[in-house]
């Protein structure tokens, strides 16, 4: 089982469990339309539909087994302001898989916060959960999110035509990943010596 101690800190940020006090913040961006309109998480919602939201959020604080998730809310230090969420899903045991996701405020995106919080959960993925390899799948009309998995050392491995119907309309995916070893390489810090 793997449970990382709350709060992870990274330069800026804190990364910790979500909490009922975060309704609001998290009702702020989540029932922004704009957020739904590259993901397939449904479409926005009223508060009690973002209290649901929330309440699963809160349960995925451990990576146990194969299917769960880490899904933690991103937090500014300085001012204590949550701006989004950041999430690790443990998609294979005997491939030793994952996938990254995040999701920001409007207001507090081009800050650096989507992939700052997202490298301390490749860090998670990669030397704690010895995962092989993690992908981030995006729709190609996002190239804000294209550019933060790409500095985050990703690589674009498909472009997959029509993939999901998101929204109304049938939409295209495209995958990044990154491997363990290019991980490694790039961090030689963070590990070596691992198997890849």
């Amino acid at each position: 089982m793997l449970k990382p101690s709350f709060p992870m800190r990274t330069g800026r940020l804190d990364l910790r469990p979500f909490a009922a006090s975060d309704l609001d913040a998290l009702h702020a961006y989540f029932s922004d339309p704009e957020q739904h309109r590259y993901v397939s998480i449904g479409g926005p919602t009223d508060l009690e539909g973002t209290r649901a939201v929330l309440e699963r959020r809160q349960g995925r604080t451990a990576l146990t087994k194969e299917g769960d998730s880490l899904q933690l809310a991103v937090v500014v230090r300085e001012t204590g302001q949550l701006v989004g969420d950041v999430v690790l899903m443990w998609r294979s045991a005997q491939h030793r898989q994952g996938e990254v996701g995040y999701m920001l405020h409007p207001d507090h995106r081009g800050r650096g916060y989507a992939g700052e919080a997202s490298t301390a959960l490749l860090a998670v993925g990669f030397d704690r959960l010895d995962l092989h390899r993690i992908v981030g799948r995006i729709d190609p009309r996002n190239t804000a999110s294209a550019r933060v998995l790409e500095r985050l050392g990703m690589r674009r491995e498909a472009h997959l035509r029509e993939n999901e119907f998101t929204e109304g309309e049938w939409t295209d995916e495209v995958v990044y990943a990154m491997l363990g070893r290019e991980w490694r390489a790039a961090r030689p810090d963070t590990g070596a010596g691992r198997p890849a």
